[in-house]
């Protein structure tokens, strides 16, 4: 029970009402945690359906580099359309439409023939996937406290790790039983049945019948914006690119922006290119590099759970703000470079055991989210969201295409040299640019 929930249930207890403050909070919280969970399914299926499409399909190294950015491309540039849409758009709306045609356009993927097709539906998938975490974030500032926001943000952002440690084997299984493109049948068609179930239970929390007056006080008074609504429209062409241009003109967001880039670098490594390095140029069996994927992805899970409940009893314990979100991030990336290690040895166990580390490092660091919703200006959260990750998934453009040109003589060295150098980058933002820790107002 937190501070505020022992409060208000003392002074029920003293006016005889008895009213304790609802946790309907933690419910929803579970709903984006599916929704993440079937956010990064259908990212990362492209990634173990790999090795097999690039035979039927005849796709070289390039071209699947190519494959690999095209959802980045259409994701990183629609980050801040996106984000516009969150300040305008109730995310119970947003995400039933978005999600279910994803999902839709992941179960096409099983259709496909060429290099032609699979291109365009990946770049449909990175549109349309590209409101969530924006929405997510929304969500979140929305229903819950200062004081739990980054355990909120570490619990829903473990399930892309979640799904990529415990589904990777299933999706393993699936592919070796139905094919790659029963992979994505199945994919798509999970999702669509998870869109249903969103708009049915999702609701804002002052639209909420279940939430009381108790939990909806002690959001508001811990910072959280329950009656957030967003930017209203009346003078919206004259203040439109005021807004933009301020976002952009702030060093301690560049330096959150810059610092999710390189987060961003790790993971799409690992969402692309880590079970083709496996099998293609560490020559492990399919089914055992499907298993033995799973550990970092697993090791990341544990990472971004640790780094929520670490960041939040630091805030607890009187530790400043920008020392209780920051020491996670730092140390997260500074270990991401762990993954340097890969290179120098050549027995199977070792290699996972670096990449390992340098995944539970990106788990540690993958807390970022918090950043939006601390230091940005309130009625520009979602523009702000969708800059940082624009810029952030700029990562899934230049990752898989540079790798598909640094592996082209057979070497995969540079293209590990290269991920961890942009994790040391990374730290050096949020030790030098960030700043102190709080909210920027006009």
């Amino acid at each position: 029970m937190s501070v505020k929930e022992a409060k208000y249930r003392q002074q029920g207890l003293m006016d005889g009402t008895h009213q304790r403050a609802t946790r309907v909070r933690f419910g929803i919280l579970a709903l984006i945690f599916v929704n993440v969970v079937v956010n990064y399914m259908d990212r990362s299926n492209i990634s173990i359906a790999a090795p097999f499409l690039t035979k039927d399909l005849h796709l070289n190294s390039v071209q699947l580099g190519l494959i690999f950015s095209a959802f980045g491309w259409a994701y990183a540039l629609l980050q801040v359309p996106g984000g516009w849409f969150v300040d305008r758009v109730k995310p119970r709306v947003l995400y039933t439409v978005t999600l279910g045609l994803w999902s839709l356009a992941t179960l096409i993927q099983g259709l496909v023939r060429g290099f032609g097709g699979l291109f365009s539906l990946r770049i449909s998938l990175g549109v349309l996937e590209a409101p969530a975490y924006p929405t997510n974030n929304r969500i979140v500032t929305s229903w819950f406290p200062e004081n739990e926001r980054a355990r909120a943000i570490g619990l829903y952002t473990s399930g892309q790790f979640v799904g990529l440690a415990f589904l990777t084997p299933v999706l393993t299984a699936i592919q070796s039983a139905f094919s790659w493109r029963g992979l994505f049948i199945v994919t798509g068609t999970v999702g669509l049945v998870w869109a249903i179930v969103w708009y049915f239970f999702y609701r804002d929390p002052r639209d909420s019948k279940r939430v009381n007056h108790e939990e909806l006080e002690l959001i508001s008074d811990g910072g959280g914006l329950v009656d957030w609504k967003g930017k209203k429209a009346e003078n919206e062409k004259k203040s439109g690119m005021k807004d933009f241009k301020f976002v952009l003109t702030k060093r301690k967001l560049w330096g959150i922006y810059l610092g999710q880039f390189c987060v961003n670098s790790t993971l799409w490594f690992f969402l692309t290119w880590f079970p083709t390095y496996l099998v293609q140029y560490r020559h492990m069996a399919f089914i055992k590099a499907g298993f033995l994927a799973s550990l970092p992805y697993l090791a990341a899970f544990i990472g971004v759970i640790a780094s929520g409940y670490i960041s939040d009893m630091l805030v607890k314990k009187g530790s400043s703000l920008g020392m209780a979100r920051k020491t996670p991030i730092i140390t997260g990336l500074l270990l991401s470079i762990a993954i340097i290690g890969a290179n120098f040895v050549e027995k199977p166990t070792w290699v996972i055991l670096f990449m390992t580390l340098a995944f539970l490092g990106n788990g540690l660091a993958s807390i970022t989210w918090v950043f939006v919703s601390t230091l940005a200006p309130k009625d520009l959260v979602g523009l702000t969201g969708g800059i940082f990750n624009f810029i952030g998934n700029l990562a899934s453009i230049v990752i898989p295409i540079v790798i598909g040109y640094l592996v082209k003589g057979g070497n995969f060295a540079p293209a590990i040299t290269f991920i961890a150098g942009l994790g040391l980058i990374g730290a050096v933002s949020y030790i030098f640019l960030v700043g102190k820790v709080e909210r920027i107002t006009d």
